[in-house]
């Protein structure tokens, strides 16, 4: 029974606890209903599941050794893991869409923009009618909205306006509403193509052949660092985050990791080279590099979700935050069909970007059948961010 002891003690660390929730949440994530699946969203779930056991049962006795599932400890872990799969998303996703995506910005490109401050307005006024009409504290309201609008960059803004007395609040209703915000998208993109009866091999054709551009070839030959690009795409992620941690003074607003990176690997996949040193990322690395920046980003974020859920949960929270995911999207997508005249692809990329998702248009990409959607996300996505940074810190102040 030592003997058992001593192994489940070194076996029950963060570090394990990561890979089972990854590998029991890609089988989760790889069962279909009707050709509708969950996806990598699977991690989120048992991630959420293992938070809600962590809150439940933070603490067991084995063989006379006490094993801790959640302490301040691995909550730090936590949020490493969480950051480290949005500097690996958002970085590829940025290098994806970069050499393509300045050459392809046009009138149609301002469409995007506009489409990330629409939805992040319709949220943050439903919002505001939830605190005024719904009688709901400030920054719990806030938190729902951050929450179903998966913004981490407006969680933290939240919580910084709030100070002390507001932060349990906010987290509390981040993590209550977090779930449905990405469930929600994740649907929402597979099923309207559904609704709609797209045919998806002609959307496909159609954002390929727009997509093509001629991209200007550099004369000579360029040195490559290293088999597997590791090299450019590691140094985009530090350029990245030293552009995300530079504050905006007055209103106290940086992008962050997530925006600093994005933007930082659109200016690198764009550019592609520093004199003869080739900054062009291998698109197998690049894809896996997306994939593994998802699984971790779900992990980090949901095993802390689950715990918030379950100490502040009420069914009327869960609700609002439902609504704030809900509206902004069905808006969001009208306005683009019928007023931008974006096909459904960009359409439903462009959603994805102004809600902040990062798991949706994970789900869009395999639905789609082709990366080419990442730059009508690239183009919607730092606008959202910022809106819904200042959104939440506009509710918290003046209300």
């Amino acid at each position: 029974m030592t003997y058992l002891s001593g192994v489940a003690l070194k076996l029950i660390t963060p570090l394990f606890c990561i890979f089972v929730i990854a590998t029991l949440g890609y089988l989760l994530g790889g069962i279909k209903v009707k050709g509708i699946s969950l996806g990598t969203a699977g991690v989120l779930i048992v991630a959420l599941l293992f938070g809600i056991l962590a809150n439940k049962v933070p603490s067991f006795s084995f063989a006379g050794n006490e094993i801790t599932l959640f302490g301040d400890s691995i909550k730090s872990t936590y949020s490493f893991v969480s950051s480290l799969g949005t500097a690996l998303f958002v970085t590829a996703v940025g290098l994806i869409a970069g050499p393509k995506f300045f050459r392809n910005f046009n009138r149609k490109s301002i469409g995007y923009i506009f489409m990330g401050v629409i939805v992040i307005l319709s949220g943050a006024l439903i919002t505001l009618l939830i605190v005024l009409i719904g009688k709901v504290d400030k920054n719990m309201a806030v938190g729902l909205m951050t929450g179903a609008l998966t913004s981490t960059p407006g969680l933290s803004a939240a919580k910084e306006v709030a100070g002390d007395l507001g932060e349990s609040a906010v987290t509390a209703g981040y993590g209550i509403a977090y779930l449905f915000g990405v469930l929600g998208v994740v649907f929402f993109v597979q099923l309207m193509p559904r609704f709609e009866k797209v045919d998806m091999e002609k959307e496909k054709e159609k954002i390929i052949a727009a997509g093509e551009v001629n991209i200007k070839k550099i004369n000579g030959k360029l040195v490559k660092i290293d088999t597997f690009d590791i090299f450019p795409f590691v140094m985009t992620v530090a350029l990245g985050m030293i552009l995300g941690s530079f504050k905006i003074p007055g209103i106290n607003f940086s992008l962050g990791t997530s925006g600093g990176t994005l933007i930082m690997g659109l200016i690198v996949g764009h550019f592609g080279h520093i004199g003869k040193i080739s900054l062009s990322v291998n698109k197998n690395t690049l894809n896996f590099m997306r994939e593994l920046g998802l699984c971790l980003f779900l992990i980090g974020a949901g095993v802390p979700g689950g715990v918030n859920f379950v100490t502040h949960f009420k069914a009327i929270y869960f609700l609002w935050g439902a609504l704030i995911t809900l509206i902004p999207m069905f808006i969001g997508y009208f306005v683009s069909k019928y007023v931008f005249k974006f096909g459904i692809l960009n359409n439903l990329a462009s959603i994805t970007g102004g809600m902040t998702s990062t798991p949706a248009l994970g789900t869009l990409i395999s639905v789609a059948g082709t990366d080419e959607i990442s730059g009508s996300y690239a183009a919607t996505y730092p606008v959202a961010l910022v809106f819904v940074v200042l959104a939440a810190k506009i509710i918290i102040m003046i209300v």
